[in-house]
């Protein structure tokens, strides 16, 4: 614990964020127990959260990652990714280097990490937005701006923009409606895919957490 505790007072609101500590469970339990399906996985976890960022940007340039692949192949692309163009650190732990900034990616040439070379442009156009203020995903914009921001970069899709809505943007009724995890959730729930969008408008605006706990019962 710091001696000072002022210097931790910029990373409060940061936790507060990644933790969603200012999530009112009971307003959000409240209405999604309206919907009979949903009623069963609130009651399995009463209290569920959205985890937030503590870096939006990573945390977007994540998501553009896992597009399309699977979770341990999005993980090995960041792996490469980090070694590629981040900071080397002197560590005892695992970490070995920080994430990229922004400007790093845009200077970087990320051929070599084994993206096709569409999602790269992606990674370089988001890199030089935010560098540029284009885009930002530090919580101080907000959220309908900056998922429209989001929108117009080539290669970032519904579901990217609702994934970072709900993560970065705190966005609590973003909604990734073409998941595959939330489809195969609710297809176990007897609602199939031409249904999901009318379905989940009686869940708003609270469809984040529904989100959250369609996949929390693929576990």
């Amino acid at each position: 614990m710091s001696d000072h505790p002022s210097e931790l007072a910029p990373f409060v609101p940061r936790a507060r964020r990644l933790f969603d500590l200012d999530a009112d469970p009971g307003a959000v339990e409240g209405h999604l127990r309206t919907d009979p399906i949903l009623l069963p996985l609130v009651e399995a976890r009463p209290g569920l959260r959205i985890p937030g960022a503590w870096d939006g940007f990573e945390t977007t340039v994540r998501a553009v990652l896992g597009q399309q692949v699977s979770v341990g192949a999005a993980t090995t692309l960041a792996s490469r990714l980090v070694r590629l163009a981040g900071e080397p650190v002197a560590a005892s732990g695992a970490g070995t280097h920080l994430f990229p900034t922004p400007e790093a990616l845009v200077d970087t040439d990320l051929a070599g990490i084994g993206m096709p070379g569409a999602r790269i442009r992606t990674i370089r156009e988001l890199a030089a937005q935010v560098r540029d203020g284009d885009v930002v995903l530090d919580g101080s914009a907000g959220h309908e701006e900056t998922a429209a921001a989001l929108a117009r970069i080539p290669g970032i899709g519904p579901w990217t923009v609702a994934y970072v809505g709900m993560r970065v943007l705190r966005d609590h009724d973003a909604f990734p409606s073409t998941d595959l995890g939330v489809r195969r959730a609710l297809e176990r729930l007897g609602i199939g895919r031409a249904e999901i969008p009318a379905r989940a408008e009686a869940w708003r605006p609270w469809r984040g957490y529904a989100a959250m706990h369609l996949w929390a019962s693929l576990g």
